[in-house]
């Protein structure tokens, strides 16, 4: 059986690594989680550790060209 032609263009690919850290909210807003959640929390307050579930707006159009860049599927906004 003969293999498929190429048919130019490559896939894009989603960096994995970024698409887990941000998410897009439904009026287009790119936002974060906070880091610090994973271990090493014994010592911290739960205040501290209730305000490490908020999500950030993402600000700084550098940041958001390359997040929407690594990310190609969070462009529908």
């Amino acid at each position: 059986m003969p293999r498929k032609k190429n048919p130019g263009k490559t896939k894009m690919k989603t960096h994995k690594a970024t698409s887990k850290r941000f998410r897009q909210t439904g009026t287009g807003k790119l936002v974060r989680t906070k880091g610090g959640k994973s271990h090493l929390r014994r010592r911290t307050s739960k205040r501290t550790k209730a305000l490490l579930t908020e999500m950030i707006p993402v600000e700084g159009k550098a940041i958001i060209q390359r997040v929407r860049r690594l990310v190609p599927s969070l462009k529908n906004g």
